[in-house]
């Protein structure tokens, strides 16, 4: 049994963009209210913990997105409930804290990490993250945690790290950030065409970077088989390439048959078989080390299955085939 440290902060639900948006505050309760039922032994909560400072967090934030747009947001945030770049980019007065809380929680876990002091993560965290680019808000995403997360591992261990992107679309804004590097790979299972639009096979970065980018489309109706064969080929290509030190994993459950963003036809069994073959790929280089952030889910029957049944299994319970 491998005991996850679970991550969480009051201040993610502050953010509140309107009325019947799917992405609202109860994606966070749902998920903590499952995790509750896991036992002592496969999970340790850390909740409300003591953020970093907010200059420390922007400071740090500086690394994936430009100084103007951090100020963008934090203004927009201070007046009436406005859209930022998009119109499902909503933002009202609360919803900076949220906004910032969320990287936050993901530079306190991966510095957590890379000293040492834990194994595996688990950030229930929103809004989510990887749609973010370093000057646009997209996709309900506006900061880029999974990206900072990466940046800390790679910067402090010295050694690649791995994404991996389990969201049923395609993290745009996580690519366009290590497009060019040779220190992170990112690999992606994802349906196509369908939002952002991004995500095609013949997307494999480009100079250093090259080849450390693997996108897997997949269409509208793929299964767990398909979808986690899809994702077994694609890490043991890229895991083997890069050799990573950490994994990161951008856990998002859309895919799931019941959620009405995404045509894919997966259940909690198939993100089961996922996690497990991030396992495998972390324990064959990075000697088991993960830390995985909630990304998309907006069925919230479905979002809390799943999220727990990722859980499960990053603590060492069994899988079903």
């Amino acid at each position: 049994m491998t005991r996850v440290r679970l991550f969480s902060h009051s201040d993610c639900e502050n953010h509140v963009p309107g009325l019947g948006h799917p992405e609202s505050p109860e994606r966070v309760h749902r998920v903590l209210k499952a995790l509750k039922t896991l036992s002592p032994e496969q999970i340790e909560p850390v909740s409300d913990i003591d953020l970093p400072p907010e200059e420390d967090i922007l400071g740090a934030l500086k690394w994936i997105h430009d100084l103007d747009y951090l100020e963008r947001v934090r203004t927009a945030c201070d007046g009436a409930p406005t859209h930022i770049d998009t119109p499902d980019c909503m933002v009202s007065p609360g919803s900076w804290s949220s906004l910032v809380a969320g990287p936050g929680l993901m530079l306190r876990a991966s510095l957590d990490q890379a000293s040492g002091k834990l194994k595996r993560s688990f950030i229930a965290a929103r809004p989510p993250s990887h749609h973010a680019e370093r000057n646009r808000a997209r996709g309900y995403c506006f900061f880029n945690g999974v990206a900072l997360a990466a940046e800390v591992l790679t910067r402090a261990s010295g050694g690649p790290v791995l994404i991996v992107d389990i969201d049923a679309h395609h993290g745009n804004g996580t690519q366009q950030h290590f497009w060019e590097r040779a220190d992170v790979g990112y690999v992606s299972v994802h349906e196509y065409p369908a939002f952002p639009g991004s995500g095609s096979a013949d997307e494999i970065g480009e100079g250093p970077g090259k080849g450390l980018t693997r996108n897997v489309p997949l269409a509208a109706g793929g299964d767990d088989s398909i979808v986690v064969t899809a994702l077994e080929n694609a890490l043991e290509e890229i895991g083997s390439r890069i050799q990573p030190v950490a994994v990161v994993v951008s856990a998002g459950f859309a895919g799931h048959d019941a959620d009405p963003v995404s045509g894919l036809k997966m259940t909690p069994d198939g993100f089961r078989r996922m996690t497990r073959a991030i396992i495998q790929a972390s324990d064959a280089w990075a000697e088991g080390r993960i830390l995985s952030v909630l990304e998309g889910g907006y069925d919230l029957d479905a979002l809390a299955a799943s999220a727990k049944a990722h859980v499960e299994v990053l603590a060492g319970a069994s899988t079903v085939n």
